[in-house]
């Protein structure tokens, strides 16, 4: 019979499998990196500490995220987000992908229960990334160009 810890600990490495696996699905299969034809608000943004970049196009409807499309070029990390937060953005207001993104920086700081918060959805599989401070920045790069565009198109 298995202990307690010993329990925990297969249940934490199938969780942390199943979030590796899910950001591998999106590295593997980005979803939404075609350009919009209608954008309001188009960008690139470059991480210059690792030479990521991403593509951004954005139509709002009044303050709501009618699309977003983000084309990432780089690690797994900057590549997978950006294809996650594109089909999280869809309907949104300003003041909701905020509280979305304090949720992600809670998470990437080490809170162990935003990886189940469903503000972030498939988000969650980056809790990971707490244990990595180097890479929060791969993580949120497509934030922070959705940031920019939200202010440049008020």
């Amino acid at each position: 019979m298995a202990d307690a810890a010993g329990g925990t600990a297969r249940a934490s490495a199938a969780r942390e499998a199943l979030f590796q696996e899910r950001i591998l699905e999106h590295y593997r299969r980005p979803r939404n990196r075609e350009p919009l034809a209608d954008a309001g608000v188009t960008l690139d943004w470059v991480n210059p500490l690792c030479g990521d970049e991403l593509s951004l196009s954005l139509a709002l409807d009044g303050d709501r995220v009618r699309d977003l499309r983000l084309h990432a070029r780089g690690c797994s990390l900057s590549v997978a987000a950006a294809s996650m937060l594109t089909g999280l953005a869809r309907g949104r207001s300003r003041e909701e992908l905020d509280a979305i993104r304090a949720r992600f920086d809670q998470l990437l700081a080490g809170d162990t229960t935003a990886a189940d918060d469903p503000m972030l959805g498939d988000l969650g599989a980056f809790a990971g990334v707490a244990r990595v401070p180097a890479r929060r920045r791969c993580a949120t790069l497509a934030f922070e160009a959705l940031a920019e565009a939200m202010a440049r198109a008020r």
